[in-house]
């Protein structure tokens, strides 16, 4: 095995610290920021292997927990940014559906589960943000917005999924050597230059789409504000902060969340063989006490402020964690001897940054109380 170099480090590192740090932003700028991650997420293994020697083999497991870990970050941004009832219902569902289904599949191996769940809710989120930059979704009626989220699925997210996770085809390989005619190792000015009338067809068509796409953009009514990224520029803006706070609240969701994401999360981690009734125990153990520490903190008045702040109570949700897992490996001890200590670390943070968010965003959803506004379709 070649030993990585200082440059390769370097790459990798920056890799996963944007992996690790552009959801933050999607709270405050979800277009972008969204954009960034899928983007990044779909490059990183590219990157790796044109410009670093690393063994990506243990990777896969990181990748997968990443992908969850942005999603999850995006789903709890809507408690913040999201005032549409029926945009909140569907962005509910379509998460948890897709969840259930990569847990499954986690569980399983069987592939064809990532086609019965697709991720619908990504591209949705991406759909429903692009309305907010310059109108305000209280124009959506709840029928145009599960027909949307019906098209999202049937026709991008159906195709897409088939296309990755059945046939597994790779479209870099596909366009070279069944459009272009080239070898996979060819370089693209050489896949461009191979057939001519192919790549000429491809570019109208492309320009083709463009147009359209302008057409239908000037078609669309007036907008509501000025053209913006900036979640606290749209619809009402953020929610408001709820002074006085349930910590029963969100209870039940909660460790329906942080259960299925650890039991993804876990399968990432090499040798690590925590059963379900373990990861539940855990989750339970852990989302009770991190509430109840919460609520304690928030009727001190000497802690009561600081707990108010998102990264003191990052640090005394990851100190808590840390505790309980110690305490449960103690009480109900594993064979994970050969299990990564860093995978465990790394998602022990992911886990507490995302019960952090949780509580903080979680009672600042606001399902009612929009004012009615004439359809983006009907004005």
């Amino acid at each position: 095995m070649i030993a990585a170099s200082g440059a390769d480090l370097t790459i990798f590192a920056i890799v996963v610290l944007v992996r690790l740090l552009a959801p933050l932003l999607i709270f405050r700028f979800p277009l972008p920021a969204i954009i960034v991650c899928l983007v990044v997420d779909a490059a990183d293994q590219t990157i790796f292997q044109q410009f670093t020697d690393l063994d990506l083999t243990s990777y896969q497991g990181y990748d997968k927990a990443l992908d969850i870990y942005y999603l999850t970050i995006a789903y709890i941004s809507t408690f913040r940014n999201w005032s549409h009832p029926a945009g909140l219902a569907v962005a509910t569902f379509l998460w948890y559906y897709r969840l259930i289904g990569v847990t499954l599949f986690e569980l399983t191996d069987w592939r064809t589960l990532l086609l019965i769940f697709p991720n619908t809710f990504e591209y949705f989120f991406i759909l429903f943000e692009v309305v907010r930059t310059k109108w305000n979704t209280s124009r959506l009626s709840s029928k145009q917005v599960v027909l949307a989220a019906a098209a999202i699925w049937i026709f991008i997210k159906l195709p897409q999924e088939y296309w990755i996770h059945i046939a597994q085809l790779d479209t870099t390989d596909f366009l070279k050597e069944d459009v272009f005619g080239v070898a996979v190792t060819d370089s693209w000015a050489t896949a461009l230059t191979n057939r001519p009338a192919v790549t000429a067809l491809l570019l109208a068509v492309i320009i083709g789409l463009l147009v359209l796409a302008v057409r239908l953009w000037r078609r669309l009514p007036p907008a509501d504000h000025r053209f913006t990224v900036d979640a606290d520029k749209m619809d009402a803006g953020p929610a408001s902060a709820v002074s006085t706070v349930d910590w029963k609240a969100g209870l039940v969701e909660k460790i329906v969340l942080i259960f299925l994401v650890l039991v993804i999360f876990s399968e990432g981690i090499p040798q690590l063989s925590a059963t379900i009734p373990r990861i539940l125990l855990a989750v339970v153990v852990i989302v009770i006490a991190n509430a109840a520490l919460g609520e304690l903190l928030r009727r001190n008045q000497l802690f009561a402020r600081a707990w108010g702040s998102v990264g003191l109570a990052f640090v005394a949700t990851t100190v808590l964690n840390l505790g309980i897992f110690i305490v449960l490996q103690w009480i109900v001890p594993s064979n994970d001897d050969g299990a990564s200590r860093g995978a465990i670390a790394l998602y022990l943070l992911l886990l507490s940054l995302i019960i952090t968010l949780f509580d903080r965003y979680h009672p600042q959803r606001r399902p009612s109380g929009l004012r009615e506004k004439p359809s983006i379709i009907e004005s």
